[in-house]
């Protein structure tokens, strides 16, 4: 069913939810019942607002209901039953061509990387659990305010897979290699603290005042003219720069797609 362009209200999708107010979108992963774990349609509604959000929205902020800002995965994707109308989930991705598969996780994957485009401060208001997936989200804005209740956690590797919705990179840029192979290889969960210490999160906040801190935050970033903002983002996204996004991109989808083939591989010989 086509969806309308993107331009003033509500719109829902996908287990989606975007609100615009002014110069604000609120993004919010509308599934608590699963803790607002992900599927492709929440990359597909992802992708449809990075794509049609009206220019003049100059602050969007990403946040989960309920209480976790995103668990990662469904599960469902995980064993082989149909998810958002596409057939096996993660093992389905066997069934297709190599350069096949390689689309469909960049698909995946742009509904991530337009909230690292200059053109417009993006931040996440995290609490409870931000897993796998939630992590990666996370990573993909400009900011990161977290509740005390808050916890990363990049979980792809304990599952036999790697994280590949574009989160190596910013996780690196923002914690240098070390923490970042520690977090990912470990699996383990980095508590709100913690990830303040070593500059994942910009703030940490009671969870009863995490809605103010992220509206201070707005009204400060809103402050200054828009063109200002979006060049001072470029600049330092180009002072920051080790590989291009789109090449680290691709590194990551050839890696899941080995990790996938070496999982089924496995399997069948069990």
């Amino acid at each position: 069913m086509p969806v309308p362009a993107i331009d003033a209200g509500v719109l829902e999708r996908g287990g989606v939810r975007l609100a615009i107010s002014g110069p604000l979108a609120t993004v919010t992963l509308d599934r608590p019942d699963v803790l607002n774990a992900q599927t492709p349609a929440t990359w597909a509604a992802l992708r449809h607002i990075g794509d049609q959000l009206d220019p003049d929205v100059r602050v969007v902020v990403v946040r989960g209901s309920g209480r976790a800002f995103s668990a990662g995965l469904d599960r469902r994707m995980f064993t082989g039953e149909p998810v958002d109308g596409e057939p096996g989930g993660l093992p389905g991705m066997l069934s297709l061509p190599a350069a096949e598969a390689d689309a469909k996780i960049a698909t995946y994957q742009a509904g991530f990387t337009w909230l690292s485009d200059p053109a417009r401060v993006t931040i996440a208001a995290v609490q409870g659990h931000a897993i796998g997936a939630g992590f990666q989200l996370a990573l993909a804005c400009d900011f990161r305010v977290l509740a005390e209740d808050a916890q990363f956690c990049m979980a792809e590797t304990g599952l036999g897979l790697v994280p590949d919705l574009g989160g190596t990179l910013p996780l690196v840029r923002l914690v240098g290699y070390s923490r970042a192979a520690e977090i990912c290889v470990t699996s383990r969960r980095v508590p709100a603290a913690e990830a303040l210490q070593m500059g994942l999160a910009n703030s940490v906040v009671p969870l009863a005042d995490l809605d103010s801190a992220v509206e201070s935050l707005v009204a400060s970033v809103l402050k200054p003219l828009p063109g200002a903002v979006s060049e001072t983002l470029a600049l330092i996204a180009s002072a920051a720069a080790g590989p291009s996004l789109d090449s680290q991109l691709a590194v990551e989808r050839a890696a899941q797609l080995r990790r996938i083939n070496a999982l089924a591989a496995l399997s069948a010989q069990g």
